[in-house]
């Protein structure tokens, strides 16, 4: 019965205003996408960076005084070992900031020469060497990931442990707690850092949603609400026009009507654009029948059951309006007959009429979008040849929604 044989010609449409929630919608997405694009965003936690590393390399100093000052032995030895260190650390804190790179093998091989540099450093000379262990530390906690950062960073310090204490005994605690802690902690920072950025791809994601959810709405309320009306105008019309020449009264009448259609059109799209409009079955019945009778297809409406809940009765007013219009637009029927069946657990909508067409397969409009809201409600539509000649659509809804379901504009 829903006959949907799309027109082809194309006609110009006419510019229309975005609606606010588009608008307030789209301005959401752009702020939470700036959020991400700048990386620190406006909130509490920023998106460090290898730059805010560099400064740790300060604990070097030490060891740098001693190389000036001539307190270590072999100071080319020590120069390179310091040179090769620094390039080291370098190159990791800022791999440790593109996932790419801090994945690479690349990266796990500067992070194991880092180490044996620092072994090395340390075994060697003690003293204020003994600090690269922290670095050695901080450098861990920023490259590895997950569990591999964890054994790691327990075989790093307990390095640091065995060196600090073969060349400070007990006065080694304190390197060897600066280099769990700056592995740890550093850590725990970027993985936190992770999350906020996480948190707000996904704001981005959920306001883009929004939007997109809108606007599936709105096109399908303007689809609906227009077809309808517009057929129910232009059938008025001719009618008008056939009987104008014999009984102008009667003609005024159904002129009268068509002013009447179109001033509730209007009230209708400016509730459909606020988001706030509900289709009632009741009028909605009402309203398919005059259009049926003013189109000359007998109608027969039938109604059993208890009242049914907001959300089923404007789901099933939706359907009543699409099917009504497809009837009067494209079956050629004589007869239509809507029966509505309600129980306390379901209700049961049934059109049928006498004339042949076919189901639109367009996505997201008439009985396919018809489909998805009742799907979304836990409902399911059926349409296709009625039994002997005609078209038949059947909507079967729960009477409570279905958790999650769509809500019905």
């Amino acid at each position: 019965m829903v006959h949907m044989q799309q027109q082809t010609t194309k006609q110009p449409v006419p510019a229309v205003r975005t609606p606010r929630v588009f608008r307030a919608g789209a301005r959401r997405a752009a702020r939470a996408k700036e959020d991400c694009r700048d990386g620190g965003g406006t909130g509490p936690i920023g998106t460090p960076g290898g730059f805010a590393l560099l400064p740790w390399l300060l604990l070097g100093m030490g060891s740098i005084s001693n190389v000036l000052k001539g307190e270590t032995p072999d100071p080319w030895v020590g120069v390179v070992g310091l040179l090769a260190f620094n390039s080291l650390y370098v190159s990791l804190v800022f791999r440790a900031f593109d996932r790419g790179a801090r994945e690479s093998v690349a990266t796990r091989w500067c992070l194991a020469a880092l180490g044996l540099v620092t072994f090395a450093l340390a075994a060697a000379y003690g003293g204020n060497w003994l600090l690269f262990f922290p670095l050695l530390g901080l450098a861990t906690g920023a490259v590895l990931r997950g569990r591999p950062l964890g054994r790691v960073l327990f075989a790093v310090t307990a390095t640091a442990a065995a060196v600090a204490g073969y060349h400070e005994g007990w006065d080694a605690v304190g390197v060897v707690y600066g280099t769990l802690v700056s592995g740890a902690v550093t850590a725990a920072i970027l993985a936190l850092s992770g999350t906020v950025r996480e948190l707000r791809d996904t704001r981005e994601e959920l306001a883009r949603a929004a939007v997109d959810q809108e606007r599936l709405r709105f096109s399908r309320d303007l689809h609906d609400l227009l077809g309808h009306t517009l057929s129910v105008i232009v059938v008025k019309s001719e009618v008008a026009r056939r009987i104008a020449p014999r009984d102008i009264d009667a003609a005024l009448v159904q002129v009268r009507d068509i002013e009447s259609v179109g001033r509730q059109a209007l009230t209708e799209i400016r509730e459909a654009v606020t988001g706030y409009r509900e289709a009632s079955l009741a009028a909605e019945l009402d309203r398919a029948r005059g259009a049926l009778t003013a189109a000359g297809i007998e109608s027969v409406v039938r109604q059993s059951g208890p009242p049914l809940p907001p959300q089923a009765a404007a789901l099933l007013g939706w359907v009543v309006r699409e099917c009504a219009t497809n009837v009067i637009r494209h079956s050629g029927a004589t007869t239509c007959e809507i029966e509505v069946r309600g129980s306390a657990e379901r209700v049961r909508l049934v059109i049928t009429d006498d004339g042949a067409g076919v189901a639109s397969t367009l996505p997201g409009s008439g009985l396919t979008g018809l489909t998805e809201r009742l799907a979304a409600a836990g409902g399911v539509l059926e349409s296709g040849p009625a039994p002997g000649r005609g078209f038949r659509v059947t909507a079967e809804l729960p009477v409570e929604p279905a958790d999650g379901g769509e809500e019905s504009r």
